[in-house]
């Protein structure tokens, strides 16, 4: 039995470590994904303590910038949807 942890929606706070550890996804087809499928393939890089999705891009927001960077590492160039992130 899987747990899903409920992640919040807060991805703007400016202070330098949350910058810093928040990741923008680009060119997401937000027509065909939702908030809970960003989370699912952007979990397996850290903990993920928010995330929020807007017409064609979203942000995740991990628990520390090590998290973020391995993120974009693994998913930049990634087709999601039929589109390039």
């Amino acid at each position: 039995m899987s747990l899903k942890v409920q992640t919040s929606n807060i991805t703007n706070k400016n202070d330098p470590k949350s910058i810093n550890s928040r990741v923008f996804i680009g060119n997401l087809n937000t027509a065909m994904v939702k908030k809970s499928d960003v989370e699912t393939i952007f979990c397996k890089y850290g903990r993920v303590v928010g995330c929020s999705v807007h017409k064609g891009y979203a942000f995740v927001q991990y628990s520390n910038e090590r998290h973020a960077r391995a993120a974009v590492l693994g998913e930049n160039g990634r087709v999601l949807a039929g589109q390039t992130l």
